[in-house]
């Protein structure tokens, strides 16, 4: 009998889901550490799945595959480990898709039902007279939204708004092949075909695609290249009625560009779960405006992250056996 492959999980993981690790194949040697890894393990070790613990080559010279437990690539490729050595990289991406979509949508519903301004009158127990001109929706149903990234949350976010009758337009690196290929989707979400929009648009032409949202969605993944993507000029090419949604990562938005917008009415607000720097300062201007909503970097969250995240890991474990080519796999040239 061959020898077993090690698995570490660096992952507080529960002992359900690591006996559920442990029972996808009898190759497997399975072995939970949490917070701390034994230099021993660190040795023998040539598969893991980590959140923000890396060895050093010299500590894991067997390692050849890394399961991280988020979405999110640019803090492990700055890792020496990652850097300056051929290691397989791959991601959950796909488990976010469900909550941040369904964050997208409900926080378009709070925008347009004005619920910050309801909770404050409650507060105040105040019944408004003049409430039917106050609050008074536009709907959904019509209205354009343009998703800048179409990867997997981007699919889902378009899948939801059909489903309330907006119009989908996107941002996409390659247009010429608009369906999903290579990434994890769990069942029944997202947009597989890249079906829904009505125009893909290049990155290069996000100043034109702007100008004809309602609502204007960024979940472009931070790299070199998206650095203040969401820049001035960008953001003076959208409608003064427009919002913009940002759950990607602060930096892809000019963000000094982005409150002279909103103080200017130039647009007319924001909803903003990542800022330049977190926590968002408490002299930043964002925290005192009445048109922009905030939340603590919470879209992604969710009761069953853990869950969510070992599915991933379990399915490129079988494909890892199988010598398949493994799910969110890092392409160290797009940087994701």
């Amino acid at each position: 009998m061959s020898e077993k492959i090690q698995v570490l999980v660096a992952i507080d993981y529960s002992d359900d889901i690591v006996q559920r690790l442990r029972d996808i194949s009898p190759q497997l040697k399975v072995e939970r550490h949490f917070p701390k890894v034994p230099d021993r393990v660190w040795q023998k070790t040539e598969v893991m799945v980590t959140s923000s613990t890396f060895p050093t080559r010299q500590q894991a010279p067997n390692l050849k595959w890394v399961q991280l437990n988020s979405a999110v690539m640019e803090h492990a490729t700055r890792m020496p480990l990652i850097a300056n050595h051929d290691i397989m990289v791959t991601s959950t991406s796909g488990i976010h898709a469900t909550p941040m979509a369904e964050y997208t949508l409900g926080m378009m519903l709070a925008w347009e039902y004005q619920l910050p301004a309801m909770f404050k009158d409650q507060q105040q127990r105040l019944w408004r007279e003049n409430r039917d001109d106050i609050y008074a929706p536009r709907h959904l149903n019509g209205q354009t939204v343009g998703i800048v990234g179409y990867g997997s949350i981007g699919r889902e976010v378009a899948r939801l708004a059909n489903q309330f009758g907006m119009n989908v337009l996107a941002i996409k690196r390659d247009v010429m092949h608009p369906a999903d290929s290579g990434g994890y989707r769990e069942p029944g979400t997202g947009d597989a075909g890249g079906e829904i929009p009505e125009r893909l648009y290049p990155p290069e032409a996000l100043a034109t695609m702007v100008r004809d949202c309602d609502y204007v969605v960024v979940l472009a993944p931070l790299v070199d290249d998206t650095v203040k993507m969401v820049n001035a000029d960008v953001l003076e090419a959208m409608r003064d009625t427009a919002v913009l949604i940002n759950i990607a990562r602060g930096h892809v938005v000019d963000e000094a560009a982005m409150i002279d917008a909103l103080s200017g009415k130039k647009i007319a607000g924001a909803i903003l779960d990542v800022f330049n720097e977190e926590p968002l300062p408490k002299n930043s201007p964002l925290w005192q405006m009445d048109n922009v909503i905030l939340s603590p970097h919470i879209a992604g969250n969710s009761a069953q992250y853990h869950e969510k995240a070992a599915a991933v890991f379990a399915e490129n474990l079988q494909r890892y056996l199988e010598r398949r080519e493994l799910l969110n796999l890092l392409d160290r040239n797009k940087g994701y």
